[in-house]
C-alpha cells in the first residue's frame, strides 16, 4: 500500500494556461468591452439624430437686417419678385418704379394706357402682382407686373420687369371718382368691389368678372355683371377687401359692422352682418392666405381672426370669431400675409411682429429703425421690405422654416380654417398650395394607447389563463406539444397578420358582430358550467381521468356552445338589433346600420374589434410564453408543501404560484404591452389608419408607430412634416419608457414582497 509520501507529485505545468488561451481570453475581454461602449455610443448617436431633427421644431423665427433700397418714391403701393431681387413702387401716376437691391439701380415703367389718366384709388394684390385702379371718371381696371429671368453668356441671370394692362369697366352707379377698390382673382372667378363718391353719398359696386374663350387664343377678360350694393349697408364705407378666391367681398362700415357679400354665377347676395369688437370702428381688415380668413385690428389695437366655417346645427358657412392675438401699438396698422403659409407680417409704429395664424403664435418680435407705413413679404417668405412716407425702405430676411410647429399645434386644440370648434386633428397634407397643416399629435397618441387597450383586454385574459392551466393543471405530454405551438405562433409575421385582419376576418366580423357578442358570453360561461358540473360528478368518475386531462371533456362542450352562440347571432339580431328608417319608417335588422342610429357613433368594416381580435392573436404568444415560464419555475418543495397541506390545485396555484411568480407575470404583461404598442402592420391593415379620438370599438384609429411608416417615405427631408414624425417617434419612445420603469418600480415591489427566504 503506497503512502501519502510515495505518491507522486502533479507536475506543475500541467495547472498553467497556454499563452494562447490567455491571449485569447484577453482579446474576448477587450471585443466585449469595446462593443459594450459601441452599443451605448450608437444609442447615443441615435438620440443625438432624433434630437437634431426634432429641436428645430421649437425654435422660434430669425429676422437680420438685410439691407436699405433706395427708391425715393411715395411707396403707396409697394411688391416685389418672387426671389426678393426687385421690388417695385408704385404712388398713382403712370410709372412704376423698379429698384434692383444689389445694384441699386432705379428703372421706371410707364403703365400702359394710363398717361393723361386721374387715378384715385388703388390697391395691390401680392398674390398674382396685380394693381387694381379706380379713376375719377368712374371707371376701374388694373395692370399686372411681371418678372422675366434671362440667362445671359456669362453666367448671369437679370431680371426683366414688364407691366401689361388689363380691360376699363365703367361703374354704372354714382356719381365722382372711385374712392376705394379691391380686387379678387382666383383664376376662373375675379370680383372688384369699388366704391364711388364719399359720405353720404358715396355708392359701392360688386363687379363679377370672366374669362370669355373664343377657338383661338387666350380669351378675354369681360363684364359678367355689375351689382350696387349702398342699400344693403348701414353706414358709411370705410374700408373694401375682395377676397383671393375671387367670390366674397368684406365691407367695413363706420359704425364698425362689416358686411359679408357673396359673388358668385347667380349674381351678388348678402350673407351675414358682424360686428367685431362690440362695434367698435376697425383700424385694418385683410385677408389671410387662401382667402378664408380675415385678420381685424381694432381701434384699441385688439386683433382678431373671423373665419368662415359652419356653426353647429347650420348648412351655411359664416364668418366667427377664431382667435385672438396680441394687441398692437400705437400708429399706422401694418399688414402683410405670407403668400406660402398663414404667417402675416403685422406691427403698428415702430413695432413690428412675424404671426402664425393657425396656433396664434408669435414667431418673432421686433422694432424698425423707421416708422413704416407699408410691409411685404415676398412669395418665398425669405424676406420682408417696409417703407416709410418719406421713401426709406429696409429689407430684412427671415428664418422661419417651421411656423406651424409649436408646442400648441402638436399637443393643444386648435380651431383649424372650416371647423366650428378647437380640436386635435392630424392631417399633414393636403391638395391646394393653401391648405392648412394640422399637426395635432394627440390622435396618434390615444390612438396607440386605444388599439393597445384593445388588443390586451383580449389577450391578457386568454393568455394568462392559458399559462396557468398549462402550468398547474395540463399533463407533461400534452404541455409539449403545446407549448411549442404556442412559441411558433408569435413567429408569424405582423405582414401576414394584418392582411388576414383586413381581407378575411373584418368582412366576416362586419356581418357577424351579433354572433361575435354572443361568442364572448356564452363560452366563459359555458366554461364555468363544466367546471361546476365536473365538480358534482361522483368521485369515482373524476378518477378514471388523469390529471390534465379534463379538456377533453370541456372542449367538446365549448366548441357545441360556440357553435350554436354563432348561429344564434342572425336570431338575437333580429329581435334586438333593429334599425328604423327616418324617411320611410321601414325597419330592417343589421347591426351596422343600428349602431350608428342608437349610440350616434359611427361604424367602420376594419374597426377597434378586428384589431383586437388579430392584435391580441400577436401579443398571446408574447405573454403565454413568460408566464408559463415563471408559474411553472415555482419551486416544487413549495407547491408540494402546500398539496401536503390539504389545498387543492386551483388553491395551489392562487396562494403559491401566483404571488410567487407575480413579478414574471407582470414582466409578461409589460413585454405584451410593448409588442401591442410598436406594432406597425397590423394596425395599419385592420384599423383603416384614420386619426380619431374616439373609444368606439367600432372605429377605426392611427397609432404613432403607424403613421411614422405610411408617411415617412413620402415627407421631404428636413420638413416641418419629416421633423414632426422624428417627434412622433420621440413620443413614443418616452410613452414605452415612462411604462417600462413604472413596471420595473412594481415588478421589484413585487419581487421583494413575494421573494423566498
Amino acid at each position: 500500500m503506497k503512502t501519502p509520501e510515495s505518491s507522486p507529485i502533479p507536475d506543475p505545468k500541467r495547472f498553467e494556461v497556454s499563452r494562447a488561451t490567455l491571449w485569447f481570453d484577453r482579446f474576448m475581454g477587450w471585443a466585449i468591452c469595446f462593443g459594450g461602449i459601441g452599443v451605448i455610443l450608437a444609442v447615443f448617436g441615435i438620440f443625438y439624430f432624433i434630437g437634431k431633427e426634432v429641436v428645430p421644431l421649437f425654435r422660434s423665427a430669425d429676422v437680420a437686417p438685410a439691407g436699405e433700397v433706395a427708391q425715393g418714391a411715395n411707396p403707396a403701393v409697394l411688391g416685389v419678385d418672387e426671389w426678393g431681387e426687385m421690388p417695385f413702387f408704385y404712388d398713382g401716376a403712370d410709372k412704376v418704379v423698379f429698384v434692383e437691391v444689389k445694384s441699386g439701380q432705379r428703372r421706371e415703367l410707364v403703365v400702359p394706357g394710363l398717361a393723361g389718366l386721374e387715378v384715385t384709388a388703388f390697391a395691390y394684390d401680392t398674390v398674382h402682382r396685380r394693381v387694381a385702379i379706380g379713376l375719377a371718371d368712374g371707371r376701374v381696371g388694373s395692370f399686372l407686373v411681371s418678372y422675366e429671368r434671362n440667362y445671359t453668356e456669362d453666367g448671369n441671370a437679370p431680371l426683366e420687369p414688364s407691366l401689361v394692362a388689363e380691360p376699363w369697366f365703367q361703374l354704372e352707379n354714382g356719381e365722382g371718382p372711385v374712392t376705394a377698390i379691391s380686387y379678387g382673382d382666383s383664376g376662373g372667378a375675379r370680383v372688384i368691389a369699388a366704391k364711388r363718391g364719399s359720405g353720404e353719398a358715396d355708392t359701392v359696386s360688386i363687379l363679377r368678372l370672366g374669362m370669355k374663350k373664343g377657338l383661338i387664343g387666350a380669351g378675354k377678360l369681360s363684364l359678367l355683371g355689375q351689382t350696387e350694393i349702398s342699400a344693403d349697408l348701414p353706414a358709411e364705407t370705410t374700408m373694401l377687401r375682395s377676397s383671393q378666391n375671387g367670390a366674397m367681398v368684406l365691407i367695413a362700415c363706420a359704425n364698425g359692422e362689416v358686411v359679408y357679400f357673396m359673388a358668385d354665377a347667380g349674381g351678388v347676395s348678402k350673407r351675414q352682418s358682424f360686428r367685431p369688437f362690440d362695434g367698435k370702428p376697425l383700424r385694418q381688415m385683410n385677408f389671410l392666405f387662401g382667402g378664408v380668413s380675415v385678420v381685424m385690428t381694432g381701434a384699441d389695437g385688439s386683433q382678431e381672426q373671423w373665419s368662415l366655417f359652419r356653426p353647429e346645427g347650420e348648412g351655411e358657412r359664416l364668418f366667427g370669431e377664431t382667435k385672438k392675438f396680441d394687441s398692437l401699438g400705437e400708429g399706422a396698422v401694418l399688414f402683410a400675409a405670407s403668400q406660402r403659409n398663414r404667417t402675416f407680417l403685422t406691427g403698428a409704429g415702430r413695432e413690428l411682429s412675424i404671426r402664425h395664424s393657425t396656433s396664434g403664435a408669435v414667431r418673432w418680435k421686433g422694432q424698425a429703425d423707421i416708422v413704416p407705413v407699408t410691409a411685404l413679404l415676398d412669395a418665398k417668405g425669405a424676406h420682408f421690405l417696409i417703407a416709410a412716407a418719406n421713401g426709406e425702405v429696409r429689407r430684412y430676411s427671415v428664418h422661419d422654416h417651421h411656423p406651424e410647429a409649436g408646442w400648441k399645434a402638436f399637443f393643444g386644440k386648435v380651431w383649424y380654417e372650416g371647423g366650428s370648434k378647437p380640436v386635435y386633428q392630424w392631417q399633414s397634407t393636403g391638395g391646394t398650395d393653401d391648405f392648412e397643416p394640422k399637426l395635432s399629435l394627440i390622435p396618434l397618441i390615444f390612438g396607440s394607447l386605444k388599439g393597445t387597450a384593445y388588443a390586451l383586454i383580449f389577450s391578457i385574459p386568454v393568455a394568462l389563463l392559458a399559462a396557468v392551466f398549462s402550468a398547474a393543471y395540463l399533463s407533461p405530454d400534452v404541455k409539449r406539444v403545446v407549448k411549442p405551438t404556442m412559441e411558433i405562433m408569435s413567429s408569424l409575421p405582423s405582414v401576414v397578420l394584418g392582411f388576414l385582419a383586413g381581407l378575411w376576418l373584418a368582412p366576416i366580423l362586419e356581418m357577424r358582430v351579433p354572433s361575435v357578442l354572443m361568442l364572448v358570453i356564452t363560452l366563459p360561461l359555458t366554461a364555468l358550467l363544466a367546471g361546476y358540473l365536473w365538480c358534482r360528478l361522483p368521485i369515482g368518475i373524476r378518477n378514471r381521468f388523469s390529471g390534465g386531462s379534463e379538456w377533453l371533456l370541456v372542449l367538446p362542450m365549448l366548441v357545441l356552445a360556440g357553435y350554436a352562440a354563432w348561429n344564434f347571432g342572425p336570431v338575437l339580431e333580429s329581435w334586438i338589433f333593429i334599425y328604423k328608417d327616418p324617411a320611410t319608417g321601414k325597419e330592417v335588422a343589421d347591426f351596422r346600420l343600428w349602431w350608428p342610429q342608437a349610440t350616434g357613433t359611427s361604424y367602420e368594416q376594419r374597426n377597434s374589434l378586428v384589431l383586437g381580435f388579430m392584435m391580441g392573436f400577436a401579443v398571446i404568444p408574447v405573454i403565454f410564453t413568460i408566464a408559463e415560464d415563471a408559474l411553472s419555475n415555482v419551486p416544487k418543495n413549495l407547491t408540494a408543501a402546500a398539496s401536503a397541506l390539504g389545498a387543492n390545485r386551483w388553491q395551489v396555484v392562487w396562494t403559491v404560484m401566483l404571488p410567487v411568480a407575480s413579478s414574471g407575470i407582470f414582466s409578461a404583461l409589460m413585454i405584451g404591452f410593448g409588442r401591442a404598442v410598436g406594432e406597425t402592420m397590423i394596425m395599419v391593415m385592420a384599423t383603416g389608419n384614420t386619426p380619431l379620438t374616439e373609444w368606439n370599438i367600432f372605429s377605426g384609429m392611427r397609432t404613432l408607430s403607424a403613421n411614422i411608416a405610411v408617411e415617412l417615405p413620402e415627407a421631404p427631408v428636413g420638413s416641418t412634416h419629416y421633423r414632426t414624425l422624428f417627434l412622433g417617434a420621440v413620443v413614443l419612445f418616452a410613452m414605452t419608457f415612462v411604462m417600462n420603469t413604472i413596471a420595473e418600480v412594481l415588478r421589484q415591489r413585487l419581487r421583494e414582497r413575494n421573494k423566498l427566504v
